[in-house]
């Protein structure tokens, strides 16, 4: 999806802006386990159903906070984050994340984003610096808040 008026040539007018929401995903207890067998994270709260549901104090199973984290990447370029006229972009790291809720198997989630700022380093490369928020539907707290960065090249 683009973001309209959008480009490497107008990102200081998106400085401070939200950017926009992304479709929702489903965290179901499939990606959950398939999640802990690429990482070796076995934990009972996150894979074991019975135990969670008996005595985990969320009621079953939660999603992994890297799991939750992990979804950035894929959400930000179906928003178009990454202007369509970059040549490239990758991945600079995120800064000050926060877990704030739990994400339960079964529940939707998706990502508010606002560019916090778009600074130049350079032979047309410019560092974006997003807020991420990504929500759980119904819920008022969302699951986490993060700042990703992403250098990106004209």
């Amino acid at each position: 999806m683009a973001i309209e008026g959008y480009s490497m040539g107008t990102l200081g007018a998106f400085v401070g802006k939200e950017l926009g929401v992304s479709a929702w995903v489903e965290v179901d207890q499939a990606r959950i386990d398939a999640f802990a067998q690429c990482t070796g994270d076995h934990q009972w709260i996150h894979v074991d159903v019975e135990r969670a549901r008996r005595e985990s104090p969320f009621g079953g199973t939660i999603a992994h906070g890297y799991l939750t984290l992990s979804l950035l990447a894929g959400k930000l370029v179906e928003m178009g984050v990454v202007p369509g006229d970059a040549r490239a972009a990758v991945n600079y790291g995120v800064e000050k994340t926060r877990f704030l809720a739990p994400v339960k198997a079964g529940v939707r989630v998706r990502n508010r984003v606002r560019l916090m700022s778009a600074d130049s380093k350079g032979d047309g490369r410019v560092l974006l610096r997003t807020e991420n928020t990504m929500e759980i539907e119904g819920e008022a707290k969302p699951a986490m808040v993060a700042e990703a960065l992403a250098l990106v090249m004209a």
